[in-house]
């Protein structure tokens, strides 16, 4: 697996990457977390993602060239999450192919995401999710490290703030 540095030219991966997700979670009754419509198919989440392709980094896992997850690092939280009182790198989009499950792309995204924060020279580094269906993605978070900071909710979707110093 090699993670490289992406930019606004991945946003067709980004998306293609975010609608097998989606594909995924509906096929597994799981819609709460994004929904049904695939990213590309919503004008508004094709925005945000370009917008965070502009003003983060997304970096790609890539398997024998092929990529196999993504994740955007930026120096500003979601916009319903309160700030943080210091400097900080927020987890936006982590997503994997799970064509590639279980062969650590999403643990390696976010021990890339450490090494980051930790070359910037910034102590936290924080991620919000979707906490609904049992809460598995705040334990999957909490399993590489994360501990939960804070519930909240955006309209009826549940979300669980979580932080990591590093």
């Amino acid at each position: 697996m090699v993670i490289r540095q992406g930019g606004e030219e991945d946003i067709p991966v980004l998306l293609a990457l975010l609608d097998g997700a989606v594909e995924w979670l509906v096929a597994h009754g799981r819609e709460g977390q994004w929904g049904t419509e695939p990213w590309s198919a919503r004008p508004k989440a094709v925005e945000r993602v370009r917008e965070l392709a502009r003003t983060g980094t997304p970096w790609i896992a890539e398997i024998d060239g092929v990529p196999a997850g993504t994740i955007t690092l930026r120096q500003q939280s979601q916009d319903y999450v309160p700030p943080a009182d210091e400097p900080e790198v927020f987890i936006h989009l982590l997503v994997t192919d799970r064509r590639h499950a279980g062969r650590g792309v999403g643990a390696a995204l976010l021990a890339h995401a450490v090494a980051e924060t930790r070359r910037l020279g910034i102590g936290l580094l924080r991620v919000d999710c979707y906490a609904g269906s049992g809460g598995r993605l705040v334990d999957y978070y909490r399993s590489n490290g994360f501990e939960p900071v804070q519930p909240f909710t955006v309209g009826d979707w549940p979300g669980q703030l979580l932080a990591q110093r590093v």
